[in-house]
């Protein structure tokens, strides 16, 4: 039976070097990719009880690794690298939309938190600090559990902008489990954070909120001035 399983692996690694992942089905995606964590076991219908569980390949790649471990088969390794290949895919799409475009619009930016905020199970807060002509020089994670007036570190955003010698700072944090509406604390901690920057001459150009695949830009819906500087 190994015999049976190694002659089937290689050819599914050959198949995979002649053309890529080009015609491969997802679980047959995540079958390769198993075999580097589960040597010596049919990793296919470990596969496909991971596409049963969570419905999409983004979504096994985004789940966290204690419920990965979950299902039959997944041990330690096999959750880490799943973890792995899900957070370099990201890591490289976040770059390349760095790379690709300046964050001059708000549909740039919301396009760039949707993929940052990806899979994420609960509330973190980012600043970005984007230099003149709207590059960013640093996505800077300040803390978990919300931007309420209370939780924000005003002065570590201060900080980040000073250290980052940036222009312009966007604030953004997800809603994980709501809608992407501010609440009141939001409102606060935004006017608190913009009156912070404005005394080292940084203007805050949004906060935005996200949620699912879904965001609100409170420069948009009028609690801050707009782009107009960027």
């Amino acid at each position: 039976m190994e015999n049976i399983h190694q002659g089937h692996r290689e050819k599914m690694r050959q198949r995979f070097l002649k053309s890529g992942l080009e015609g491969f089905a997802d679980h047959e995606a995540l079958e390769l990719l198993l075999y580097y964590a589960i040597p010596r076991q049919d990793t296919n219908p470990i596969a496909h009880r991971l596409m049963d569980r969570y419905g999409s390949l983004t979504a096994v790649l985004s789940a966290p690794a204690e419920d990965l471990k979950k299902v039959e088969g997944i041990g330690e390794s096999a959750a880490v690298l799943l973890k792995v290949a899900g957070q370099i895919g990201r890591k490289a799409r976040l770059a390349d939309a760095v790379q690709s475009c300046p964050m001059t619009d708000v549909e740039t930016v919301g396009a760039y938190l949707l993929e940052r905020y990806a899979g994420e199970t609960h509330e973190i807060v980012y600043e970005l600090c984007l230099d003149r002509k709207g590059k960013l020089l640093a996505c800077k994670r300040l803390n978990d559990g919300g931007a309420s007036s209370a939780a924000l570190d005003i002065r570590k955003v201060v900080e980040n902008a000073i250290l980052t010698s940036a222009s312009t700072v966007i604030l953004a944090h997800n809603h994980p489990s709501g809608i992407a509406l501010p609440s009141d604390d939001d409102c606060a901690a935004t006017t608190r954070a913009a009156q912070a920057l404005q005394t080292i001459g940084v203007a805050l150009a949004d906060h935005i909120i996200v949620a699912d695949d879904d965001f609100v830009s409170m420069a948009q819906s009028g609690y801050l001035t707009s782009w107009e500087h960027l």
